[in-house]
């Protein structure tokens, strides 16, 4: 049986990298995409994600949902990374779709209550949309089988800050409200999406295997693939949004640990997640009562690129 998964996204050329990588998973059922700001706009974001829908000709509804983060000034849009289009100014076509009436977070809201306990929600950007479905309905906490989400480290350095990533940093107040909803959350982090590096030949080889989405791919990442070079000094990318699709199919790639997570949202450090030991008390606990995730800590990197390869050789 194929796995339910809601994606909330911000596509974004490694959000589109995600997205096609779950659509060509037999294991996976994408029930619909939700979008938010975060590498572009919101409104950016919802109709890359119709052109994301239309390129797999698949029927899997989109739902726009927030613009601006919960409590912050929003941060600019890294068009650096992505380009202005989100998909390394390639002037793909605009889709002919239109996004569904209802907000990201009521269409969150229906989707899990009517599949309850079989929904996961992968998150592969800022998470105010979750935060605000929470808002809507906080009975779903109970019914949503995991959040697995993109973002955090635990001892990674930050790639925004000195400690903070990117998708955290964009709405950290809504990323503490889903850290510490009662829920099952996988933090796919930096500790793990650093350790695997997606190369051209890689993506020459989605170009070359996969008639529908690969040619896109292909020219979308090698904006990305500047990026890294001259800002990172890598020949390839790491493999950030494509690590949660590889989670939520094969879990077993991945080592995980327990931990507590706070998120900073003031000073010097806003947008880290702080993880805690859940069995160590400390003097000032701003831990205490807050729910158990897991946290992604190591990954077989040859198992993921593997399991990535083959799922885009197969349409």
């Amino acid at each position: 049986m194929s796995r339910k998964i809601i994606i909330d996204t911000d596509p974004g050329i490694d959000d589109a990298m995600a997205i096609c990588l779950a659509f060509n998973s037999p294991q996976l059922d994408v029930l619909a995409l939700t979008t938010t700001f975060g590498n572009v706009s919101v409104d950016m974001a919802t109709d890359n994600a119709l052109i994301l829908t239309e390129l797999a000709e698949v029927d899997v509804p989109v739902a726009k949902g927030v613009a601006v983060p919960l409590e912050m000034t929003p941060l600019p849009h890294p068009d650096f990374v992505h380009g202005k289009d989100g998909f390394g100014n390639i002037n793909w076509p605009a889709s002919t779709r239109q996004a569904d009436e209802r907000s990201a977070a009521q269409m969150i809201v229906d989707l899990v209550h009517a599949n309850p306990n079989e929904v996961a929600i992968i998150a592969l950007g800022p998470l105010g949309n979750l935060a605000k479905a929470i808002a809507l309905d906080p009975s779903i906490v109970a019914l949503v089988d995991e959040v697995i989400l993109m973002g955090g480290a635990a001892t990674e350095a930050g790639n925004v800050t000195p400690v903070a990533e990117a998708n955290i940093i964009n709405d950290p107040h809504a990323a503490d409200i889903v850290f510490g909803a009662n829920w099952k959350v996988t933090m796919v982090g930096l500790d793990v999406t650093h350790q695997v590096l997606m190369n051209d030949q890689f993506l020459e080889h989605i170009r070359d295997n996969d008639q529908q989405h690969g040619d896109f791919l292909y020219r979308a990442t090698q904006y990305y693939f500047d990026f890294y070079r001259q800002a990172c000094e890598i020949d390839g990318c790491y493999v950030h949004d494509a690590s949660t699709i590889v989670y939520a199919i094969e879990p077993d790639i991945f080592t995980t640990e327990p931990g507590v997570v706070r998120v900073s949202t003031t000073g010097v450090g806003i947008g880290q997640t702080i993880v805690a030991n859940p069995n160590k008390k400390f003097a000032l606990d701003y831990w205490q009562g807050r729910p158990i995730s897991n946290i992604c800590i190591g990954v077989d990197s040859e198992r993921m690129l593997e399991l990535i390869a083959g799922a885009f050789a197969q349409s």
